[in-house]
Order: C-alpha cells, then structure tokens, then sequence
C-alpha cells in the first residue's frame, strides 16, 4: 500500500504534460492570426465554396 502511496505522489509531481498557460498561450497566438488574417481567409473560403457550387451543379 505504501508503494501505491509513493508513485501516486510522483505521478502528481511529474510535470512532463502540457500545462494550462502553454495552451491559454497557443490559443491566443491563434485567434491573433485569424484577426490578423481574417480578410484573407475570408476570400479565401468564399473563393472555395463557390468552386464548390459550381463544380457541384456539374455533377446535377
């Protein structure tokens, strides 16, 4: 029992997972490049989905 004790205790200390800030972090680095980018990426699907319409009505 007391081994159990011992490596449930190490488990809890071991900081090898992705922590909170890390992804608060990459979140943030993200949605700035969508803001950034937003005009861009909004061309770009319009452009893709009428490409998609007219291909599709190829298809009908």
């Amino acid at each position: 029992m007391e081994r159990i004790k011992k490596e449930l205790a190490a488990f809890l200390k071991e900081e090898d997972g992705v922590g909170v800030i890390e992804i608060v972090l990459i979140l943030v680095v993200l949605i700035g490049l969508v803001i950034i980018f937003k005009k861009q990426i909004t061309t770009l699907l319009n452009n893709v989905f009428k490409e998609i319409n007219s291909q599709s009505k190829e298809v009908y």
